[in-house]
């Protein structure tokens, strides 16, 4: 039971590196070349905000599936699991309003924290406090 545990959390690893290699033809992001260019002298694209948002939607749903498989399958914990799904939505209820006023305001408040706004938004970073955090917790439980 514990290999299959541990090839379904590295499903879920490579699920996310997946997410991350495939972006740019399953998501409309019009500012992945954008950033990719680090000069904040170009203009910024044309781009539909409907689908922007729609886009950063869905990825965000198809990470915190698979952080929430990797949370699930290291700690094997469903109370654990809906804790870091609960952590991971927070952050990114916090940052993508955010970073869309960013994207409105046309990055004037700032290009390094536009970009790393950016990176909370359509990255699962959350996921790497999150697991070292549960492993803590998991140990002081086993402690006590």
């Amino acid at each position: 039971m514990k290999i299959l545990s541990w090839l379904l959390v590295l499903a879920g690893v490579c699920g996310l590196v997946g997410v991350r290699m495939l972006e740019d033809a399953i998501f409309y992001d019009p500012f992945l070349n954008y950033f990719h260019e680090a000069n904040k002298n170009i203009s910024l694209p044309q781009f539909e905000w409907g689908k922007l948002i729609l886009s950063h939607l869905f990825r965000f749903i198809l990470n915190l599936f698979f952080s929430c498989i990797i949370i699930h399958f290291l700690f094997k914990n469903k109370e654990w699991t809906m804790q870091g799904a609960v952590l991971i939505t927070i952050i990114f209820a916090i940052t993508f309003p955010i970073y869309l006023y960013c994207i409105y305001n046309q990055f004037e408040i700032g290009y390094l924290f536009s970009f790393y706004m950016r990176r909370f938004v359509i990255q699962p970073l959350i996921l790497l406090l999150i697991v070292p955090l549960f492993y803590y917790r998991k140990q002081m439980l086993q402690k006590n």
